[in-house]
């Protein structure tokens, strides 16, 4: 079969795409206040890494509405160190929400999957 160039190019995009399509996934995450209304997070990434084409660049902690409570920049690929650890601290977080969620960023954007923590009682 002779590809045409638009037929070679969509299965381009798509072999592109298939290369890139893991978005980052949330191991484990944990949060401890550490003065009233202040928090510091750990959160565990696992993501294919493969260099600085495609790496999980950061993760966002948000609200149930979608508001960006804190965010933390990767500022480089975690090939060889899957999974992988970082925290954030100095998040301020309304005494009302007892629950957060952890959205996951790679070099496409965020993720669509959520990751619920319990901010305890």
């Amino acid at each position: 079969m002779k590809l045409t160039p638009p037929l070679f190019a969509v299965l381009l995009t798509l072999a592109a795409n298939q290369a890139t399509a893991d978005e980052p996934v949330v191991v484990r995450a944990s949060a401890t206040e550490t003065a009233r209304g202040t928090w510091s997070f750990s959160v565990t990434i696992r993501h294919g890494d493969t260099g600085w084409e495609d790496y999980a660049d950061g993760w966002a902690i948000e609200d149930a509405a979608g508001n960006e409570l804190g965010f933390r920049l990767l500022a480089h690929p975690h090939v060889n160190e899957q999974p992988f650890t970082r925290s954030l601290s100095n998040v301020e977080i309304p005494e009302e929400l007892k629950q957060v969620f952890i959205r996951t960023r790679d070099l496409t954007g965020f993720g669509k999957e959520l990751f619920l923590l319990d901010l305890g009682e």
